[in-house]
């Protein structure tokens, strides 16, 4: 690169340059608050080796002297070079005793904290050059650190003259000539590393934000140099605001042929997005030179639009709740002690976020807090994001539940499952344009590290797409072997997906599965499941109706929003420090569980009681939920009450899926054994005709809802376990007969039959019923005795409960 362009014809002669070093000298030294010298401790830190970086408040300048004030926020790429010095005197003044030796060889930094002055990447023009200005973008990119020449220190090859202190501006600039008047060396110089000066620089990408945009326009995106200690402080899907200044760093071409047409050099790599690469065409007897301009942006200080304590952000490892409490007002931590000892805290968040109160609301705001991540002995990673997939028919707002979390969550990314790629959202490995190495572009899972990614249209995902990002969401890190580049990068995100039913509408009729053009090994590694289906209900339709109304007029006051944005945010941030342990009782409650979840899907595999297959990974699903749960109360163990609230929504989610219709009469055919096939006579017209409405009524009668069917039968199983128990503790042999047990069931209903064909057709379904359950669902059981059997004791037997059934609790 060649040296900056900027405009000296307003330069300030040395007089003014010497009063604005002394005004800033004075403010170092004598600005105090709170009758508190506020710098002297800061310019203490500069002692130590690793710190090179002042960080000053301008309000403080501003109000100590406004003259340096407006010339710093001018002419600030013109002095913040000279106030390396300034810093320098500053310490030597404050701290005589200690060893200034080094303080020659060291350079430092001024940054500037609180400068409300921000500018769009659009707004940037040619007055915005070398004035401090302060920008805001995500980051998409980051290039590794190296050491950049600052002032070097040259010896002449022929006469060993050393020249000293040659400024370098973004190229190797070597001195004009010897500073030894008899030798004439102009070219050849070594540079002397010992007696050089170096600092860390790194080149960041930003873009703009989506907010940012306007009407039709695509994102701009432009290069920030950041150096000292701000270097490695912003990874990708990082954003950030940057306080500096716009430099134009001009490509110089080779210049033209005496007598030629100028031309332009070929510009290497692909164009960067807005600017030409064509420069200025000329000739070179007219003094006319072929550049290609490129703006960048020098950046002193980087402040992090997430949320964060102290400069830090929340996700930060070294981040602690007594941290966080120091950095906090005070009315901030009332509130969120406040908070904490709500006892509709729940509720009152779901209310504050979404629009109304559901279990999809409360999957969301648990997997928003998240488990506890831990690591083995043996080193073996254990997730603690949770995944959730939502499935459900058209306009049920799967969509806005993303939207709605993206737009809250500080790192989010949201995107489709149509127009996504494996490499778009995992990483991909392109060609820099400058060094023409192969580097690794970050995805959108790798941008929502420590955050949520939220991707929509997830079943229409190729399935060698899907397959990408079966390590993220498991391992939470991917890897990348192409073209030489070997990486194992972090993922660390939450999954939020949403998918359409096969057909566009959920059937019932068939299970989760068939519904959903997804893979098992996707399917099992989602923590929770829910099923929305667009029914009609005059209440709901009632309630969605009013709030979007409420909506369309504007009537926000409506929405009842306990907490703000702002205090929910903070809440989480404060919450997500906390690292929950589980206790003896919660552990034996997670084991409980789980056993009586798989029992419940070995017991009964062809029964509509279950709609997934119960692995281990569930039960890691179970404690997941259960430190969410005791995150948000900001507990220290997890404890039983927050394991009976995670194995809840776990059942009403993965386990209690919406249902299709029981058909009565498939039981009826599968307990039937083959027979013999006799000739009937056919039957008249007049018979046929009597016989049809008996055939319509009989099939209306063997088809019920699962809901009802779950009702019946949950009543009479739970009669006959009370039964055991009570004959279990008098001795008494266990079982009821059947005939009891139906002439139980229509006493308990008899309010609600009015006639006796009511009667026999209750009496008709309760006897079906229990024919399912006994040989199709396998949860009740026939007692026989072989030795004394009668044709009573076949027609009316002794039935159990199956031992290994487990109730589900609701």
């Amino acid at each position: 690169m060649a040296s900056l362009i900027i405009d000296d014809t307003e330069t300030f002669d040395n007089n003014d340059v010497k009063s604005l070093c002394r005004n800033f000298y004075s403010f170092l030294i004598d600005f105090k608050q709170n009758n508190v010298y506020i710098y002297h401790e800061h310019l203490k830190n500069l002692l130590d080796l690793e710190k090179n970086t002042l960080f000053i408040d301008f309000n403080h300048l501003q109000s100590h002297c406004p003259v340096t004030a407006n010339a710093f926020v001018t002419r600030y790429y013109w002095l913040h070079d000279r106030l390396s010095g300034v810093i320098s005197d500053a310490i030597r003044e404050l701290y005589p005793e200690e060893d200034h030796s080094d303080l020659k060889l060291r350079r430092f930094h001024v940054a500037v904290d609180n400068f409300e002055m921000r500018k769009g990447l659009r707004q940037l023009t040619m007055q915005h050059i070398g004035v401090l200005t302060r920008i805001s973008g995500q980051v998409v990119r980051t290039y590794p650190v190296h050491p950049e020449l600052c002032t070097g220190t040259f010896t002449c090859e022929q006469c060993e003259t050393v020249v000293e202190n040659v400024e370098q501006h973004f190229k190797y600039t070597l001195p004009v000539r010897c500073s030894n008047d008899v030798c004439q060396n102009r070219k050849r110089f070594k540079l002397d590393v010992v007696r050089s000066h170096f600092y860390d620089y790194q080149k960041v990408r930003i873009q703009e934000m989506q907010h940012e945009l306007p009407r039709g326009s695509v994102p701009r995106s432009m290069d920030v140099i950041v150096r000292g200690e701000c270097v490695e402080r912003c990874q990708p899907g990082d954003r950030f605001d940057f306080v500096g200044t716009m430099i134009v760093v001009p490509d110089v071409s080779q210049l033209s042929l005496p007598g030629n047409k100028g031309l332009v050099r070929a510009a290497r790599g692909k164009a960067r997005e807005g600017y030409s690469v064509e420069g200025i065409r000329g000739l070179k007897a007219l003094g006319v030179r072929d550049l290609n301009y490129r703006v960048a942006f020098l950046a002193c200080n980087l402040i992090p639009l997430d949320f964060h304590l102290g400069g830090r952000r929340w996700y930060e490892d070294e981040l602690t709740p007594e941290f966080a409490r120091k950095h906090m007002t005070d009315a901030e931590f009332k509130k969120i002690c406040e908070m904490r000892s709500n006892k509709n805290l729940y509720s009152d968040l779901i209310n504050s976020l979404f629009p109304s109160n559901d279990e999809i609301k409360r999957g969301i705001l648990l997997m928003l807090f998240g488990g506890v991540p831990k690591r083995t002995v043996e080193g073996t990673t254990l997730r603690g994001d949770i995944n959730i997939c939502i499935v459900g028919d058209p306009s049920t707002a799967k969509s806005q539940f993303l939207k709605q979390v993206g737009e809250f969550c500080p790192r989010a990314v949201y995107t489709t499952g149509r127009s996504s790629s494996a490499a778009g959202l995992t990483a991909a490995v392109i060609r820099d344009e400058e060094s023409f190495e192969f580097v690794i572009e970050a995805g959108a899972l790798i941008l929502a590290d420590n955050g949520i990614c939220c991707i929509d249209e997830f079943d229409r995902m190729e399935t060698k797409d899907q397959v990408a990002i079966h390590e993220a969401m498991e391992q939470q890190t991917i890897s990348i072997t192409k073209a030489g580049v070997k990486a194992t990068l972090n993922a660390r995100t939450s999954i939020l997906a949403a998918a359409n039913p096969v057909g566009g509408a959920y059937d019932r009729t068939k299970s989760l599965r068939q519904n959903v053009n997804l893979s098992a090994p996707i399917l099992s590694r989602f923590d929770l499941f829910f099923v929305i289906v667009d029914e009609c209900n005059e209440l709901v339709d009632y309630s969605i109706g009013k709030q979007i109304l409420s909506l369309h007029m504007k009537k926000f006051d409506e929405m009842k929003r306990v907490y703000s944005v702002e205090d929910i945010q903070r809440y989480l941030m404060f919450t997500r420090l906390w690292n929950p342990r589980l206790s003896e009782a919660a552990s034996e409650c997670l084991v409980r569980n789980y056993k009586r979840l798989r029992i419940r899907d070995s017991a009964t595999p062809t029964s509509a009681w279950s709609s997934l297959r119960i692995t281990v990974r569930q039960l890691e699903s179970m404690i997941r939920l259960s430190e969410a749960v005791a995150r948000m109360y900001c507990c220290d163990t997890v404890e039983v009450k927050h394991v009976e609230e995670a194995v809840r929504l776990l059942n009403k989610s993965i386990v209690r899926v919406e249902q299709p219709d029981v058909d009565l009469n498939e039981a009826d055919l599968a307990a039937e054994e083959p027979m013999e096939i006799q000739e009937k006579p056919t039957p008249s017209d007049e018979d046929a005709e009597q016989q049809i409405p008996s055939d319509e009524q009989s099939s209306q009668k063997l088809t019920m809802s699962f809901e009802e069917y779950r009702r019946i039968s949950s009543l009479l199983v739970m009669h006959l376990r009370s039964e055991e128990e009570k004959q279990e503790s008098s001795g008494v042999e266990i079982g009821m007969r059947l005939t009891d047990l139906i002439a139980w069931y229509l006493t308990e209903t008899c309010n609600d039959i009015d006639s006796e064909e009511e009667l026999l057709e209750t009496k008709s379904l309760v006897e079906k019923i229990i024919h399912r359950l006994l040989h199709h669902d396998n949860v009740l059981l026939m007692l026989t005795d072989d030795s004394a059997s009668t044709e009573e004791d076949e027609n009316d037997p002794i039935i159990v409960v199956h031992p290994n059934f487990a109730f589900e609790n609701d």
